[in-house]
């Protein structure tokens, strides 16, 4: 697939690195030459400065040709402007970011008239992701697939876990549970049946929902009663007011703290219930002042990374219950893991997620990007005729580093072994490196999920996953 994309900011980069990960022929427009050295420097594209605006350099690229063209510069109206000219041009399918709120309204005009295929904005994203990990009774990250049947959660170990080292051959797991990936010092371990489990390690524990839920229990990372009903976000931007929107929805009490004084007043205007306070988020005392101890959880939304993690670690020291902090950079993902935070939220990886989803076709119903974006959980119902399906899974010659973690069959969840046969009619929860997605792909689709991105996008939209605003 010809993807062209117009913007290479945290976004690009990632969508960059993932696109020429899976083989497409990734054309990319940036203003800022330094940026586009890097790309041509760590990647085998085409890597031009300029304005993704302009006619003549989209004419230039054979825009015409092209299945895609992804907007995700840092203007709304830029992308949008990018978005129009190309499909005037002839591009197949165009996707816009669109980040203001005040354009939320004007959505599904924007894709009905000027045809724009597919509308993404990080910071909501990120804000429903906030909600769900709020939600969750995992103090530490979880995610439901398979209509909710199946779970994935993250288990961090300390030194007093029971499970800690012991070969895993030997450790008393559920039949309907299964260790997918080891985090480790930085590192992601496929395990098999004599990997050592170490204090501080992390584990990806996929399964049955309940099953799942039991082994969190025992491992002291599941809260039976979590009920959320006061948050306190330090940074008032984007991410913040649709958290807070959404949270005034659920009658949850919240308080955003804003440095910036003009950004405190325009928020006082648009939100109904939400206190809003001028001052420093990482002022110990203000936060004291505020009883942070009492807050059920808190939320780091600054725009600085090293802020967030920081005031977070405070916040959990103070006795806050529940922290979520927003990172922008993949290699901060091995830090949340050891600083003791609930959980990290990127935009940037939600937005990847949901782009990619797109692209590889209708036939993905849900996936997941974990440990920075290292590691992805598929949710994928294979095509009549791939490797996959119909013979035994000992027989298929599934790579090192993939795991067939479950087969949701006539509402039963199946947790497979080398026997195992997958049918085309089911669906197939798989637990893969992102390196190896390509080969996941080539073992589930005949046609390697580049059928016309426009039939892609349909099947995005039907199938229930990644949404519009």
């Amino acid at each position: 697939m010809k993807v062209i994309i117009v913007g290479a900011g945290k976004v690009g980069y990632q969508l960059v690195e993932s696109l020429v990960n899976e083989n497409h022929d990734v054309l990319v427009i940036d203003s800022n030459q330094s940026v586009i050295d890097k790309l041509n420097d760590n990647f085998d594209v085409l890597a031009l400065k300029g304005n993704g605006v302009s006619s003549r350099l989209l004419e230039k690229l054979d825009c015409a040709s092209a299945d895609l063209l992804i907007a995700v510069t840092d203007s709304d109206e830029a992308n949008i402007v990018s978005c129009i000219t190309a499909k005037r041009l002839g591009t197949n399918s165009v996707i816009a970011r669109v980040r203001n709120p005040e354009y939320v309204a004007e959505l599904e005009f924007m894709q009905k008239n000027l045809d724009i295929a597919y509308i993404i904005n990080p910071e909501l994203a990120a804000a429903r992701e906030i909600v769900r990990l709020l939600l969750n009774t995992h103090t530490s990250y979880a995610v439901d697939l398979a209509n909710g049947r199946v779970r994935i959660s993250e288990v961090p170990l300390d030194v007093n876990n029971e499970i800690t080292n012991k070969q895993i051959k030997d450790l008393d797991l559920p039949d309907a549970v299964i260790i997918a990936a080891i985090a480790r010092n930085g590192s992601v371990i496929i395990p098999n049946g004599f990997d050592y489990i170490y204090p501080k390690d992390i584990l990806y524990v996929m399964g049955e929902r309940t099953a799942v839920d039991n082994f969190a229990r025992g491992m002291g990372v599941l809260v039976d009663n979590n009920k959320v009903r006061n948050v306190l976000i330090i940074g008032g931007g984007k991410t913040a007011f649709y958290l807070a929107s959404k949270l005034e929805q659920l009658n949850i009490n919240v308080k955003i703290i804003e440095e910036n004084l003009e950004r405190c007043r325009e928020l006082a205007e648009s939100l109904n219930e939400t206190l809003i306070l001028h001052g420093d988020g990482t002022d110990i005392a203000l936060l004291k002042a505020e009883n942070i101890e009492e807050m059920d959880a808190f939320v780091a939304l600054t725009g600085y990374d090293e802020e967030n993690l920081l005031v977070s670690v405070l916040a959990k020291q103070l006795g806050a219950k529940k922290v979520i902090a927003k990172v922008s950079r993949s290699n901060y993902a091995s830090i949340v893991e050891t600083i003791g935070l609930d959980s990290a939220v990127s935009p940037k990886l939600i937005t990847a997620r949901d782009i990619l989803r797109i692209i590889r076709g209708g036939r993905i119903l849900s996936m997941s990007l974990l440990i920075g974006g290292r590691a992805e959980v598929v949710e994928i119902i294979p095509q009549e005729g791939t490797p996959i399906v119909n013979k035994p899974l000992k027989d298929v010659g599934i790579p090192k580093g993939v795991i067939i973690g479950a087969i949701f069959r006539d509402d039963q969840i199946i947790i497979p072994n080398g026997n195992s046969m997958i049918k085309s009619t089911d669906r197939v929860i798989v637990f893969t490196l992102e390196s190896l997605i390509e080969q996941v792909k080539k073992l589930f689709n005949a046609n390697g999920g580049r059928g016309p991105v426009s039939e892609l996008i349909n099947s995005a939209k039907n199938s229930g996953g990644a949404a519009p605003l």
